[in-house]
């Protein structure tokens, strides 16, 4: 009896010994960073994207005045003994020049634009550089922004205000039909050069 156990248990042990190892597996796989809840959507490497609030207002005005005269006379006595013959002379003349000018400049642009991170600089600092393209009938507007971000000035959302950005070039350019109307004619920007 106790012959026939001990023959059952190994037998026993054999068989469990020799199926192969079996692992639970989940029906949802995903290695990717963002598979977990606790993972920053915040950009940080080349390729992610982010959004920027463009809000950018810009003022300037000049005002100048400028005055300048000037005077002069000279005369000449009649001449005495051999130069009788010359007559009293007196000349004048006078010059004077005023200017006023004023130059006034405001600018307002507000929007975003989703940007992708082109380059990680060694000190952490990202180079951004996206372009939006907006066309409507035969009009085309094109934005362009470029510039540096730190990491840390990105929210939580993934957006980072304009006035963040260090180097920031923003570039707006149009082209169509309403552009051409804006520009001056070709006859008027020549008498503008000329005079």
């Amino acid at each position: 009896m106790i012959r026939k156990s001990i023959i059952l248990l190994l037998v026993l042990t054999f068989a469990i010994a020799s199926v192969p190892g079996v692992q639970a597996q989940s029906l949802w796989v995903d290695n990717s960073p963002a598979a977990t809840m606790f993972y920053d959507r915040r950009a940080h490497e080349v390729g992610d994207i982010l959004t920027i609030i463009i809000s950018e207002t810009s003022s300037a005005s000049r005002s100048g005045n400028a005055a300048n005269s000037k005077s002069a006379s000279t005369s000449l006595d009649a001449g005495v003994g051999l130069f009788t013959f010359i007559e009293p002379v007196s000349g004048s003349s006078s010059d004077s020049f005023k200017a006023q000018g004023s130059i006034s400049n405001t600018n307002k642009v507000t929007g975003r634009l989703t940007v992708t991170v082109t380059e990680i600089k060694p000190n952490g600092q990202m180079v951004v550089s996206g372009t939006q393209t907006i066309k409507q009938n035969s009009d085309e507007q094109k934005i362009t922004i470029t510039g540096m971000i730190r990491p840390e000035d990105v929210a939580a959302d993934n957006t980072i205000l304009s006035n963040k950005i260090a180097d920031a070039q923003l570039k707006i350019e149009g082209k169509g039909p309403l552009t051409r109307k804006q520009r001056q004619g070709i006859l008027t920007q020549v008498f503008d050069f000329l005079f």
